[in-house]
């Protein structure tokens, strides 16, 4: 995968420009799944879905 890079003045790998986290959140019929990523490691929820 390619760093983007906002400014064309701006190093693409910028130390000032970090991934913190990523992750889904997914809903399937009457559950929610939710992943989270960091630095120090990998979470996930499963849960029942909400009425909305």
């Amino acid at each position: 995968m390619t760093d983007l890079s906002l400014r064309a003045d701006l190093p693409a790998s910028s130390p000032s420009r970090r991934l913190i986290a990523a992750g889904i959140i997914r809903r399937t019929s009457g559950r929610t799944l939710t992943v989270r990523v960091t630095p120090t490691g990998v979470t996930g929820t499963i849960r029942k879905a909400v009425a909305r």
